[in-house]
């Protein structure tokens, strides 16, 4: 077994590596909590629509606790996702200068280890899940196909952002059947518009990789779009905040969220100008910003709902 505390080469100065117990640190390497991104970008979506859908309610009371149920069950089931996702991607990540030092492929942590913590992830998931209506936990328990079947899409197809997207937009879904019971167009346009605000962010994710994905033949996004990523980008983002938009009109969304909107598009246009594919490190910091992104629009969605609700 190799040295626990032994850091994840992307993934340094954080809290897990200077304070969390030495045995512990592989398992919170695995679900990513020492690089907590991806949990607030899977957590964005569930939070809009959430917030949509009480404006349309005209009732917050149960907002708050919507909210944060949602907060923890972005970041465990997205813990959940990266250890079946490294489980799979074991033997690729041992092959890339930026992941061979992930717990798996470093040997800190077993395959059998590696599932059972899966295991108690899904389960605190799972908890989290009945806490809502019957409607609402059918709907989750449908996302796990999709979520399942994601770590194979890079061997098999150009456009794994795509089941990436419809995985981590599903909270865009979530928010409605948790609110409202029931999945509607409106519910559908913001799920379609937040999957391609995925397949623009992960787009400059991968490009992090694509050097090292085309010596192993793995398909992304960015190997495919590749000195058209500016443009692509202008696509999928543009597509992004137009089906927001019209999410909005659906729902009788008032100015804040419109501002909220507004933010989030200028957002996304400073994204565009300011890329530069050839710089990984800068292809991580302009990633790491969607938070920042899906925060601004959050923020113009929730006062609308209470302003709406009040």
């Amino acid at each position: 077994m190799s040295d626990l505390t032994a850091r994840v080469a992307d993934a340094t100065g954080n809290w897990v590596d200077t304070r969390a117990p030495s045995w512990s640190r592989p398992y919170l390497r695995l679900a990513r909590f020492d690089r907590p991104i991806g949990s607030w970008l899977l957590l964005m979506p569930c939070w809009w629509s959430a917030a949509l859908a009480t404006g349309i309610a005209r009732d917050a009371g149960q907002l708050l606790f919507v909210i944060v149920l949602f907060f923890i069950g972005a970041f465990v089931m997205r813990g959940a996702g990266c250890t079946w996702n490294d489980i799979t991607d074991r033997d690729l990540d041992a092959r890339v200068e930026r992941t061979r030092s992930r717990p798996i492929p470093a040997g800190q942590v077993s395959v059998p280890q590696a599932l059972a913590w899966l295991v108690l992830q899904a389960l605190i998931g799972l908890t989290v899940l009945l806490q809502f209506n019957r409607f609402a936990i059918m709907t989750g328990i449908a996302s796990l196909i999709i979520v399942a079947v994601y770590p194979f899409m890079k061997r098999i197809t150009w456009w794994p952002q795509v089941v990436l997207g419809l995985a981590f937009s599903w909270g865009a879904l979530m928010g409605f059947a948790v609110t409202l019971g029931r999945i509607d167009l409106t519910a559908l346009v913001l799920y379609a518009g937040s999957i391609a605000w995925v397949i623009g962010y992960d787009t400059i994710y991968a490009h992090q990789d694509a050097e090292d994905d085309a010596l192993i033949g793995v398909k992304s996004t960015a190997r495919l779009f590749g000195a058209a990523t500016h443009r692509a980008l202008v696509v999928f983002y543009s597509l992004a905040v137009v089906l927001i938009g019209v999410a909005m009109v659906l729902g009788g969304a008032r100015w804040p969220a419109w501002i909220g909107l507004v933010a989030f598009a200028a957002h996304l246009v400073w994204q565009i100008r300011r890329l530069d594919i050839s710089d990984p490190a800068l292809c991580k910091r302009i990633f790491h910003s969607n938070r920042d992104a899906g925060l601004m629009l959050f923020a113009g969605l929730l006062v609308d709902a209470v302003m709406r609700a009040g």
